[in-house]
């Protein structure tokens, strides 16, 4: 007897195959999507001159075991007083900058083996992906990953006049002594958006003296009061808190840091108490520069200028061209909306932005053709 399948049945399985190979379509499209599709070039390796100091038999505490790392082959270092230990936050939007950044280093250093790199990533970011790209362009370079656990800042977080300002992982600069291991005694914290153009060494032997935590270039002649709010300043109990000190502006994004002073001085306790102010009060605008500002200015050591030529990257509003500070120069800090990566991929770039390009170690379509 010959039977036909109801036309219902029909339309059923029909229905069910259409709805399986869309979802088939759209997975495929969103793991697509959300894979970083960068690619970078492999770095030159870079060895110390005849002069640096031997670390390989440094007796030093054991590295953090709890840390995510690379470079097990080279512990060592990660502990020793001899290295030059660079600190820079990772991500996916920012690697491009920091694989730069990481090159410049290496490239202007005398003993670039010296140099051990501290990178802090957010827990919830691609780890695999930050630890492989970072492999693949140095394999010899000494660094390890930490976890960045960003729960733990982002309730304190207020929103300010630029949204990239508000991520997380913009405070990590002040929990550095929480996250690396505690035989990091002094460490160089970078932002991604920078070159260097000499040995990083001299930054990072520069005296704190007996008491000082912190070391960056300060710009004395910036308008101070404007990176607070009228509602600071009109509050005696708060703007008392200048008083026995002349504060000036510093950026954040080169400093020299004494992890030892820091952590006992509790100063990550210090930051976040004015955090939590700033959600009670609006006392300031401009995301994690404040709380530092609050803390530790007019109480730095100066650095030379040519240590940070900061702002190349315009203001928070329109990343406008800017031309170098006077002076000699040792780092160029594309701070601000503009990004020499983003302008030479727009066709746009500002001419300070050549000076970045040959830092730049992407994979370009032509070449990956070839």
């Amino acid at each position: 007897m010959f039977l036909h399948r109801p036309p219902k049945l029909k339309q059923h399985f029909t229905v069910v195959f259409l709805f399986l190979f869309l979802s088939y379509l759209i997975t495929n499209a969103t793991s697509t999507t959300t894979t970083p599709t960068q690619q970078f070039k492999e770095a030159p390796q870079f060895y110390n001159s005849p002069d640096c100091p031997s670390i390989d038999h440094d007796d030093q505490d054991p590295p953090d075991p709890e840390s995510e790392s690379d470079g097990d082959d080279q512990p060592n270092i990660f502990c020793s007083d001899h290295a030059v230990h660079v600190a820079m936050t990772l991500d996916t939007a920012y690697i491009r900058g920091s694989m730069a950044a990481i090159l410049s280093v290496l490239q202007h250093s005398s003993c670039p083996q010296n140099t051990a790199f501290h990178f802090v990533a957010s827990a919830s970011a691609n780890a695999s992906f930050l630890r492989s790209t970072i492999s693949s362009s140095f394999p010899y370079l000494n660094f390890r990953v930490y976890n960045f656990d960003d729960s733990s800042v982002s309730r304190l977080i207020s929103t300010s006049i630029r949204s990239a300002l508000d991520c997380p992982l913009n405070y990590a600069r002040s929990y550095l002594a929480n996250i690396l291991p505690l035989c990091v005694r002094r460490v160089v914290y970078l932002d991604s958006d920078l070159v260097l153009v000499d040995d990083i060494a001299k930054l990072a032997a520069t005296p704190l003296g007996d008491s000082s935590v912190l070391a960056a270039p300060e710009y004395c002649n910036a308008n101070f009061t404007s990176y607070f709010t009228p509602t600071f300043w009109s509050n005696p109990s708060l703007s008392l808190t200048f008083a026995d000190r002349k504060p000036c502006y510093f950026n954040t994004g080169v400093m020299v840091i004494d992890l030892d002073r820091w952590r006992e001085g509790e100063y990550t306790t210090r930051i976040e108490e004015w955090m939590e102010l700033q959600k009670r009060m609006r006392i300031y605008e401009l995301g994690s520069l404040p709380p530092f500002l609050l803390v530790f200015a007019g109480k730095i050591v100066p650095v030379d200028h040519r240590w940070n030529q900061h702002g190349l990257g315009g203001d928070n509003f329109r990343g406008l061209c800017r031309d170098l500070h006077p002076g000699p120069v040792s780092l160029l800090h594309w701070s601000g909306k503009g990004k020499p990566w983003a302008r030479l991929d727009a066709n746009r770039p500002c001419p300070l932005d050549a000076l970045w390009a040959p830092y730049d170690l992407l994979q370009t379509p032509f070449a990956l053709d070839s």
